[in-house]
């Protein structure tokens, strides 16, 4: 069971995302106006004033075992949770559904990191020249379970597929998908691979 903190100034608001978490794997174990007053054995914090996200990690950060979904249409509030010692994170659109707020939640539980793809460009370097590998010093390593998702990719599973190989929901799936496409500076499935291949992180 994941246990979710939800912090918005609005009491609105804190319902209405309360209302959208709250299902089978995940409880809504309290909320509140600011992240500060999320329980020590809350799993994940989603805040929906994105921008009042602590630099410093203060109530987030610790030992790296919370999770942080934010709310948020740009990309500044990425930029500061990749500072932060996180055990994963998500940023979602304020217009956000339940069944994606949800799936984001799961995989930032589990150690992911989501990203909407209207923000990947600006938060990976240019791809550069043809045949170039885009990612350097600033890229992030993929996570132990999206190197399972690309090795999946790689045996040509679909998402659904691999949400049984993995034994996660489809939409989960999609997020780990996702990610490594944007960890990896890729357009598609066949291109991951592809880099994959590159990078050493799976073989044919």
């Amino acid at each position: 069971m994941i246990r979710v903190f939800v912090a918005a100034r609005a009491g609105a608001q804190r319902l209405g995302l309360r209302a959208r978490l709250e299902g089978p794997g995940i409880v809504v174990v309290g909320d509140g106006p600011t992240p500060d007053g999320a329980p020590p054995d809350a799993d994940v914090v989603v805040i929906a004033d994105a921008e009042r996200l602590p630099m410093g990690g203060g109530p987030l950060g610790g030992v790296g075992t919370r999770a942080v979904v934010a709310l948020a249409d740009d990309e500044r509030p990425a930029r500061a949770l990749r500072g932060l010692p996180l055990r994963g994170w998500a940023i979602v659109s304020r217009d956000v559904t339940a069944a994606e707020l949800r799936a984001a939640t799961e995989a930032a539980a589990q150690g992911f990191t989501v990203l909407p793809a209207a923000l990947v460009p600006r938060l990976l370097p240019s791809r550069g020249a043809e045949g170039a590998e885009p990612l350097g010093e600033e890229s992030e390593p993929l996570t132990p379970r999206e190197r399972e998702a690309l090795e999946l990719l790689a045996q040509g599973l679909s998402n659904r597929q691999i949400a049984e190989r993995l034994g996660i929901s489809e939409h989960t799936a999609k997020f780990h998908v996702a990610a490594v496409f944007g960890k990896l500076g890729a357009a598609s499935r066949t291109e991951a691979v592809s880099r994959g291949v590159r990078r050493g992180l799976i073989t044919l």
